[in-house]
């Protein structure tokens, strides 16, 4: 008798996540290129870059590196990188650029930090970094990012020309031919996608630490990280949302493509699980009722069509019906991640999309309950 209730919930679920989606396709394709204005203000804004960092040898001099080429005046920024407890050559690493660039300088969180019970570890490093800077404005990446060439001008540009506190702009991963690699970056860009189109149309508090500037004058109105800072996660989205509550409006999106900051994927699936596990840890504080409601609705329907296929073994025909929810379910994405993909420039990868959908539904239901039922392991640390 349950069956057909659960089949009746399930087509309720598909409504409700059709609806989802549309909307956000309409915001995105609505959203405008931004186009850089005249600079009102000059060079007046003075950003801190803040870069934590744990065992990234391999990538922090690029990172740095990307951003001391940029076309930004080195005398309106300075970089802080905070190494995080690194066992690897991250700090001397960091140490050997500082010397020939005056404005860039080395925290290192083991000489503030002994509380063995912390779990918030790159949440302090950001404060720590916060209290050094001279900047009015702060803006975070991770260790293994390139910075395109234009983003700080282009973050002034975005900022002197809107009244904001802070602003999200896009990230995307490097593929390699690797099957991990390529859902992933599908994956991620379509979580950009409606990052762009939510944040612009003032629906949710969505962004990604990669890629993320606030004023810092409002960072200190709503006391930084107090109140979040007992998750490991959530140094952007949870912060967003405290900015959101307070200073209604003045969250922006700098949509442009050469504002796009490019980082890497999770080298196996093992690791991208433990990621998307970090990343769903932080939904239990969301104050943003819409993005509650948009995961409630996503994460069941997505439990609904794992569920099916199984049913069918006692039930044979729901496997028809399996298949062709899953194929409605690719088709309404598939109408949003079109444009998406055509502002990353990732349109060759739409060939995967179809053959990697059972593999993203796995992946959401095991995430999702992992997230709040379990322990992950990140950056070597287990986390509750």
């Amino acid at each position: 008798m349950w069956i057909p209730v659960f089949i009746y919930c399930t087509f309720v679920l598909a409504v409700l996540y059709t609806g989802i989606m549309l909307a956000y396709r309409y915001w995105f394709m609505r959203l405008p290129v931004y186009v850089p204005k005249e600079d009102v203000l000059g060079s007046s804004t003075f950003f801190t870059v803040i870069i934590p960092a744990r065992n990234e040898e391999q990538h922090i001099a690029d990172c740095i590196q990307s951003i001391l080429v940029g076309n930004y005046s080195s005398s309106q920024y300075e970089i802080w990188v905070v190494d995080d407890h690194s066992t690897d050559q991250t700090p001397f690493i960091v140490e050997q650029i500082a010397r020939a660039h005056s404005h860039v300088h080395l925290l290192k969180l083991a000489d503030h930090v002994a509380d063995p019970a912390m779990v918030a570890y790159k949440k302090k490093a950001i404060e720590l970094a916060v209290a050094k800077s001279k900047g009015n404005w702060i803006v975070t990446t991770d260790a293994d990012c390139r910075l395109p060439n234009q983003w700080l001008s282009l973050l002034h540009n975005y900022i002197s020309n809107h009244d904001v506190v802070m602003v999200a702009a896009p990230v995307i991963f490097q593929e390699d031919e690797e099957v991990h690699s390529i859902f992933q970056t599908i994956d991620f860009m379509t979580l950009q996608g409606i990052t762009a189109a939510a944040v612009s149309a003032g629906i949710h508090a969505m962004c990604n630490g990669a890629n993320l500037a606030y004023e810092k004058k409002a960072f200190m109105e709503v006391n930084g990280f107090a109140g979040i800072d007992h998750k490991a996660s959530g140094d952007d989205m949870l912060l967003m949302s405290k900015l959101k509550e307070k200073f209604q409006g003045r969250i922006g999106f700098l949509f442009h493509p050469h504002a796009i900051v490019t980082t890497y994927p999770m080298p196996g699936w093992k690791a991208f699980i433990n990621q998307r596990v970090r990343w769903a840890s932080k939904s239990s504080q969301y104050k943003d009722f819409s993005i509650l409601i948009v995961l409630i609705v996503v994460y069941l329907w997505n439990l609904s069509l794992f569920i099916l296929p199984i049913l069918g073994f006692w039930y044979p025909g729901i496997w028809l019906l399996t298949m062709l929810l899953i194929g409605y379910k690719t088709l309404i994405e598939f109408s949003f991640v079109i444009p998406v993909s055509r502002f990353f420039q990732k349109t060759e990868l739409l060939n995967w999309f179809v053959l990697l959908q059972p593999v993203h539904i796995t992946y959401m239901v095991i995430a999702g309950w992992l997230g709040n039922m379990s322990r992950y392991t990140w950056k070597g640390r287990k986390v509750k």
